[in-house]
């Protein structure tokens, strides 16, 4: 395992042991992450929890009341690389609710904020979803204060306050568009990475680019003398902001049908690794129920953080020190963005469940979707037709000890949600057979 990607300056020798023991809680971290064989336990990862916060205490006391250094150094990237980590531990074994969960949760949004910023093409439903999750993670914060240390308590404050700064400029930046010029925004954001996404296929798609050109010139000749008007026939705020974007996808549609996807040689491996890491991330968006274990997600974060770290003032450069073209640039970035989109996504769709219940999670979930869809069809003809889904639910039913569902003596989290989960499929079943018994009396 690296550390993080920073410049690190000296450390004080006095936190030599600090280090030293942060570095054997990464350690044995790193390896229950990699111990697929059985499930993660609450217990195992508190417990290095509180030992990681004993020693942040330590360092803060050593350093004085402010607790940082002049500079980052290897001490607070070992700790920050501890504490990313076991904040995607506490996602897994289902604590999602919970303080520490947020903290790798903040580190995401704050780069994929960032990003946004420096591309400055977005649309006000994207800052929405970040804003809800805002919401939620300063809820889960404040139910947090009296059980988890103050110290950690204010760090996530701190974070989240950095997130929400930049989300308020960004905001800021489309207060200037009117609801009339919003769809004509969003279609333009939207063709923009499209025609990125087309740009990184493996084979490109000229026919599929040369579409989007067709649809940027039905909405510039929507216009009339250079304005996008409103029903009333008067320009509505906002022309630059869209005026500019339609201009800008015009430009990269032209640059990506002239490089037909050749990346330049001096960044193939650049860019193989960033498609590689989207590729793959995409592929666990799709199969997250089954095959996610959100302690995963770390190495992923980590090698994009090492490449938008090697940034040089923003941008790609080779070894001697020259910067890439317009082309490899926009394409790069696109990759790293897209990647850190797909873990945002995935963090947030996080259920709060154990990885031990899972399975038994994900069953009922298709079930009740199963269930859902006869309900929208109409419903079944006769309640012998509800069997089999009476039958797999009587079987999850029955694993339960005391209402409990355990895993050997433990008692893993999430019960809650899949006790609520077994209880609304008993009612969809219960439903559906009084509906098919009233039909059949009739």
């Amino acid at each position: 395992m690296t550390d993080s990607p920073v410049v690190q300056a000296p450390f004080d020798p006095k936190e030599q042991p600090i280090l030293d023991y942060i570095i054997q809680i990464r350690d044995k971290l790193s390896l229950l992450k990699q111990d697929k064989s059985t499930y993660i336990r609450s217990h195992d990862v508190v417990s290095l929890y509180d030992q990681l916060v004993e020693q942040a205490h330590l360092l803060n006391d050593l350093r004085g009341h402010n607790g940082t250094a002049l500079e980052q150094n290897k001490v607070d990237a070992v700790l920050e690389d501890c504490f990313l980590l076991v904040s995607l531990f506490f996602l897994t074994i289902g604590r999602n609710n919970e303080a520490p969960a947020v903290y790798s949760m903040t580190s995401t949004i704050k780069r994929l904020l960032d990003h946004l910023k420096e591309a400055a093409f977005f649309t006000a439903k994207d800052l929405e979803s970040i804003d809800h999750t805002f919401d939620s993670m300063g809820q889960t914060l404040h139910r947090g204060t009296d059980t988890y240390s103050p110290h950690m308590i204010a760090i996530l404050e701190t974070r989240l306050d950095a997130c929400h700064k930049t989300l308020a400029e960004l905001k800021a930046s489309l207060v200037s568009l009117s609801p009339e010029l919003t769809p004509v925004h969003e279609k333009l954001v939207s063709i923009l990475r499209s025609i990125s996404a087309a740009n990184t296929r493996s084979k490109f798609p000229a026919t599929e680019v040369q579409g989007f050109q067709d649809q940027l010139n039905e909405i510039r000749a929507t216009m009339v003398d250079g304005m996008f008007l409103g029903s009333d026939n008067t320009a509505p705020s906002g022309q630059n902001i869209v005026g500019e974007l339609l201009e800008r996808c015009f430009r990269w549609s032209e640059i990506v049908l002239s490089r037909q996807g050749e990346i330049d040689e001096r960044f193939k491996a650049t860019y193989d690794r960033l498609s590689d890491i989207r590729n793959q991330l995409e592929k666990l968006s799709i199969t997250q129920a089954w095959s996610l274990r959100e302690t995963d997600l770390y190495s992923y974060q980590l090698q994009l953080d090492q490449i938008d770290d090697s940034r040089i003032n923003g941008n790609f450069e080779d070894n001697h020190g020259n910067k890439a073209d317009l082309h490899t640039q926009r394409t790069l970035l696109y990759l790293l963005r897209r990647s850190y989109a797909y873990i945002y996504s995935l963090m947030i769709s996080s259920e709060p469940v154990s990885e031990a219940l899972l399975p038994v999670f994900n069953q009922l979930q298709t079930l009740r979707r199963c269930l859902i869809e006869v309900k929208r069809s109409g419903g079944v003809a006769s309640p012998r037709e509800l069997y089999p889904y009476s039958m797999k639910l009587n079987s999850i039913d029955n694993m339960r000890v005391d209402g409990k569902f355990l895993v050997g003596s433990d008692i893993p989290e999430g019960q809650g949600s899949i006790n609520s989960l077994l209880a609304e499929c008993f009612n969809l079943c219960y439903e559906l057979r009084i509906d098919a018994e009233t039909y059949s009396d009739a």
